[in-house]
């Protein structure tokens, strides 16, 4: 299969000058109508309750499939299956799994330190005294007796 380049020389090559007009004509027309769109992810919308029971209500109402609920209000399909299927984003929960996932990348594209995890309530030399302690784990260390081979 050749390839529109190696096309247009072949007809350079014979001398089909009508053929090779036209296919500039054709050129034209696509760059004319042609436009460029930015990416979905960078024009998506936050996930939000709102956003989240309009999917709901499209899913219900319309025949439209993820795929074109996700173009029509601006997320990717990933996100409209995950409120179709599991009600993600259907509460304004801080604590919700997925906006504590989302505040943690919102972090992260700051460049913001990690929070760091509250310390135990009991003092590090106990949790110490309780590791020395604590009795060897029995280890499963199989034997082979000449029989077995």
């Amino acid at each position: 299969m050749a390839t529109l380049k190696e096309f247009e020389e072949a007809l350079r090559e014979h001398g089909m000058n009508m053929a090779l007009a036209l296919l500039e004509r054709l050129r034209e027309r696509d760059r004319a109508t042609r436009t460029v769109k930015p990416a979905r992810r960078l024009t998506g919308q936050k996930m939000t309750p709102e956003l989240a029971r309009a999917i709901l209500d499209l899913h219900a109402t319309t025949g439209m499939t993820q795929q074109e609920i996700a173009f029509k209000v601006g997320v990717n399909q990933g996100r409209v299956n995950e409120v179709i299927k599991r009600g993600k984003w259907l509460t304004d929960d801080p604590t919700a799994p997925e906006a504590v996932a989302r505040d943690k990348a919102v972090a992260r594209m700051r460049g913001e330190p990690k929070p760091k995890k509250p310390a135990a309530a009991r003092p590090a030399s106990a949790r110490a005294k309780e590791r020395k302690a604590a009795p060897p784990k029995a280890r499963n260390q199989g034997q082979l007796a000449l029989g077995d081979l």
